[in-house]
């Protein structure tokens, strides 16, 4: 069910993507294989996400920071773009659940409820992932987005440095699988711009699946 229930919120989210933001034309992409591939990664991450974790709590937390990924999942395929109106919020919200604990005496964020330094964790983590990507993109001559940098702030206050990293090498091994795919389809060229906002979503998704 929570399998049929994200299928559905990724369809929802690329027919979303393809009128929002604004488009240079009135026409509205129909649904194609970035639709597939919106729909498959959001069944698969609330699949995943209720066999991970159980506590009603720890669901509603992730839940929303799932559907806030998928979102610009959506977005950057379809435009290369990550809106500022969802990854503002998100940093937001992610400082709130890891932050707000140390307050109010209560675990918010399950990623890291159990680690002794995961306050701490995350906070190197929000400023190391945007210096790591930026320092990558400079001596890579890349061209990695302002709304990259903002989405990596929000993954590192959620994650910490050891899920980040680890989720961003399984999500980076797993964009190379379907770039190439994609290559084999004729669905793309090697001349076609690469969004790199959907490793750093699979990134941040893994991350919150895995166990380490």
């Amino acid at each position: 069910m929570a399998a049929v229930a994200g299928a559905m919120l990724g369809f929802g989210a690329d027919r979303l993507a393809a009128r929002w933001p604004v488009h240079e034309s009135d026409a509205v992409r129909r649904v194609d294989w970035r639709t597939g591939t919106v729909v498959l990664a959001s069944a698969l991450s609330f699949g995943g996400l209720v066999g991970r974790w159980s506590e009603p709590l720890d669901v509603i937390v992730l839940g929303l920071y799932f559907a806030a990924l998928i979102v610009l999942l959506a977005t950057d395929l379809d435009q290369k773009l990550l809106p500022d109106l969802i990854t503002l919020p998100l940093i937001g919200y992610a400082a709130a659940v890891t932050l707000l604990p140390a307050v109010l005496d209560i675990e918010l964020n399950p990623l890291l409820a159990s680690k002794d330094l995961g306050l701490a964790s995350a906070i190197a983590a929000a400023v190391a992932a945007p210096a790591l990507l930026t320092i990558t993109d400079r001596v890579f001559r890349g061209s990695l987005g302002m709304g990259d940098l903002k989405l990596s702030v929000s993954l590192g206050l959620m994650s910490g440095l050891s899920l980040l990293f680890v989720g961003f090498l399984a999500a980076t091994l797993l964009f190379a699988v379907v770039v190439v795919v994609l290559l084999a389809m004729r669905r793309i060229s090697l001349r076609t711009a690469i969004p790199f906002g959907p490793a750093l979503i699979g990134a941040g998704i893994i991350a919150a699946l895995i166990q380490v």
